[in-house]
């Protein structure tokens, strides 16, 4: 499935997400609920063009950077949308960085212009001080500083906008990978790309519909909540919640009760805590639900099992890239094989090679390549990086997988974290997946560690329900456990009990962190 055979040469993707439900006769439908408030899509248009109208008069020019520093409120959908709509591209930034990472990112994408939520304001003020290019800062949701009020410059901007001429191809918008290693790589993602995402996942694996409400524990600033709050619900006129606070636990379940979504996107870290939550299915209502989404790492067997049961709805796993866009590889509502990834998503073709790119055999592991048209067009300003993960059509995402003979797929790791034990692969994620199954476990991280042989073999951090119960006795019986449930060799030769494992703002282990 190309965007050529779907959408007309002159395309500009915020009249297909915003304007079209408006044209379409949606306008009072509800599109966002945000603290107790509801924006209808004809507020959502309205919101948009004056923040694309207030743009224009700060003297963003088509193609010019806006760097977006917003937490999930209303002025991140004006922002992003209204961007896009005067030819300019918006950079939604995570929101959980410090002072210099924003100045990387400012400087590297050169953005004229900042628009930022006032709470954000206290790291990221020196970032805006010192950034080189950066010409206008607009702060939303308080004091505005030295800087100027986004509610001002909206209030006072027209509410009507005609959308510049871009071509379907011509960039939408960017978004910075997560940067688990060296600086992060800004993705450039293309007009067509959204809609390629929702044609392909949104419709043909989760069946969004109109009368879907999606609630996202996922921010949107990732890929990942961009697409679960930002464009999947718009694509078909149905409505998202907007949660600006940090995803607890109880918080998530609180939610849950209150706004009865339909459909809830959260990622396996929240689901495990979430299950932690002592009699959470007779203190909270997730009735409403009718469908989970779990990506951002491997979803481990024990957990679907696990909420399922309680909660009586099935996660439907999959994988997405910040550089394709969204889900590229998922199970089916009805069709999960628990702890697997599940097959293709229409309109992706998947390839599992070795490193000099040759196919390797249905059950061995190597390197997974997509081909789709979401995928992004390159890395901005890295040409080098660009080379080493675009292979023409196809992109190589760093992870390792196998396919088995009912054509289902497997997540055995980055490539950089896998091990080699013995000779023989070792997926950290399978060890993991295995320790976690333990009734005293939380969660699991596994490594490589050297023995006094210089062989490597798997180290385990264990992070327990009951930190009381550590000791060589549990370490043991862990040891034990493992092997008794998956090959003897793949036992983690040490464990050592923490308090909590290194994460990145996904919520993603950082592996390379406890290598180190």
């Amino acid at each position: 499935m190309n965007a050529s055979e779907l959408l007309p040469a002159q395309f500009n993707a915020a009249t297909w997400f915003v304007d079209r439900n408006v044209t379409e006769g949606r306008g009072a439908v509800p599109a966002f609920s945000y603290e107790g408030n509801t924006l209808s899509y004809a507020d959502v248009l309205e919101l948009v063009n004056r923040t694309g109208n207030a743009l224009l008069d700060f003297g963003v020019e088509p193609e010019n950077r806006v760097l977006m520093l917003c937490l999930d409120t209303p002025e991140f959908i004006g922002t992003f949308w209204g961007a896009i709509k005067i030819g300019a591209v918006p950079i939604p930034t995570n929101t959980l960085m410090r002072t210099a990472d924003y100045l990387y990112f400012l400087n590297d994408s050169r953005a004229k212009v900042a628009v930022v939520s006032a709470a954000l304001l206290a790291e990221a003020g020196p970032a805006l001080a010192e950034a080189k290019y950066l010409k206008h800062v607009l702060v939303a949701g308080g004091a505005p500083g030295a800087f100027v009020a986004y509610e001002d410059r909206i209030a006072k901007a027209s509410s009507t906008l005609a959308a510049t001429e871009t071509s379907r191809d011509d960039p939408a918008y960017w978004q910075y990978s997560s940067g688990s290693t060296g600086f992060p790589k800004g993705a450039v993602h293309l007009q067509h790309d959204m809609v390629m995402c929702c044609e392909t996942y949104g419709k043909q694996v989760l069946g969004i519909r109109p009368t879907d409400r999606v609630f996202s524990a996922a921010k949107l600033f990732f890929a990942y909540g961009l697409g679960a709050t930002g464009f999947l619900p718009m694509s078909v006129g149905a409505q998202a919640m907007l949660y600006p606070q940090r995803p607890t636990p109880e918080g998530v379940f609180e939610a849950i009760t209150r706004y009865r979504p339909t459909l809830f996107f959260g990622i396996p870290t929240l689901f495990a805590s979430m299950l932690a939550v002592k009699d959470a299915e007779k203190r909270f209502d997730a009735s409403s639900l009718r469908l989970c989404v779990s990506a951002g790492e491997a979803l481990p067997e024990e957990l679907y099992n696990r909420w399922r049961e309680r909660f009586g709805v099935e996660i439907v796993d999959g994988i997405g890239t910040t550089e394709i866009g969204y889900i590229f590889i998922s199970n089916r509502p009805g069709h999960t094989r628990p702890g697997s990834t599940g097959v293709a998503v229409p309109g992706y073709e998947l390839a599992i090679v070795d490193d000099d790119g040759r196919p390797v055999p249905r059950g061995e592991i190597g390197n997974i390549r997509v081909k789709g048209d979401s995928t992004m067009a390159y890395y901005w300003n890295k040409h080098e990086k660009t080379k080493e993960t675009l292979f023409g059509q196809w992109i190589q995402t760093g992870d390792k997988y196998y396919q088995d003979e009912d054509g289902y797929y497997w997540y055995c790791g980055r490539s950089d974290d896998m091990l080699k034990v013995g000779g023989i692969w070792v997926s950290p994620v399978e060890v993991e997946g295995t320790l976690v199954r333990h009734a005293a476990v939380l969660e699991a991280a596994v490594v490589g560690r050297e023995d006094t042989d210089r062989l490597v073999k798997p180290h385990a951090y264990v992070v327990l329900k009951d930190p009381a119960t550590a000791g060589d006795k549990l370490a043991d019986e862990l040891k034990l456990f493992v092997k008794d449930k998956i090959a003897p060799y793949k036992y983690p030769r040490w464990i050592e009990f923490v308090p909590d494992l290194p994460k990145t703002a996904t919520g993603k282990i950082q592996r390379f962190k406890l290598r180190a």
